[in-house]
């Protein structure tokens, strides 16, 4: 890495979150993507850890990607942060983890020539902890509790969700059911007043009801069939 504006390739917070969590697909992150489209796809994979872990705090995708400096030095400070608090200290192999290493392995299995790897490892080693700790720290333990109460808080938010989706479509079909009838209704008011011979009071009982179907209420909104099928005739307002 040169420079802050590789980091918009999502690859290089990859690998810091991982050092954190050690559950990231890192052999799935491309460090040698070119374009948005292979960017998107390591964010992805950041984005989902974020979730699994509940790290509250938004990736402005969009902003990241476009590689400009401002952007992701702003993210890049805020991971600072977030490394500081919940690094569980010790050595990482970088490079063992990109190759799809698992977070027990041995230095045997780090190449022998990565020098960068090791200096990276002795760097998280002596890290010092917040409050003067050092080694594994109590938030690595809080944030893996805390994902699996957020896999069962997941997925009740998930059924929730659907459930909901549920009784949204149902009143959208009684919604339709009912402005059908009162279309039809409508209809027929109109057909029958512009009959030639209609008496005055039944022309005053027509424009009563007429005037009852044409009333709303704030937020209230045409269904879409009925809005394309007026179109073609009188316009309307409701």
């Amino acid at each position: 890495m040169t420079k802050i504006e590789q980091c918009g390739t999502g690859a290089a917070l990859c690998q810091v979150y991982d050092s954190i969590f050690l559950d990231l697909p890192m052999s799935r992150v491309k460090f040698d993507a070119k374009n948005e489209y292979a960017y998107l796809e390591n964010f992805k994979i950041l984005s989902n850890t974020f979730r699994k872990h509940q790290v509250d705090h938004p990736i402005p995708v969009q902003d990241l990607i476009k590689c400009k400096m401002q952007d992701n030095l702003q993210f890049l400070q805020w991971t600072k942060q977030y490394w500081d608090q919940y690094y569980p200290g010790g050595d990482y192999d970088a490079v063992a983890r990109r190759r799809g290493a698992g977070p027990g392995a041995t230095p045997a299995m780090a190449p022998a020539h990565g020098g960068a790897s090791a200096r990276t490892s002795g760097m998280g080693a002596s890290r010092s902890r917040p409050g003067g700790g050092s080694g594994a720290a109590a938030p690595r333990t809080t944030s893996r509790q805390t994902g699996g109460i957020g896999g069962g808080a997941s997925s009740a938010l998930q059924q929730k969700n659907a459930e909901l989706m549920e009784t949204v479509q149902g009143l959208e079909r009684e919604r339709d059911f009912y402005f059908s009838k009162l279309r039809d209704i409508e209809l027929i008011i109109q057909q029958a007043m512009e009959e030639p011979a209609i008496e005055e009071h039944e022309d005053s009982i027509l424009k009563q009801i007429q005037t009852i179907l044409y009333s709303t209420e704030e937020g209230f909104e045409i269904p879409q069939e009925a809005e394309a099928g007026e179109a073609a005739g009188e316009e309307e307002t409701f």
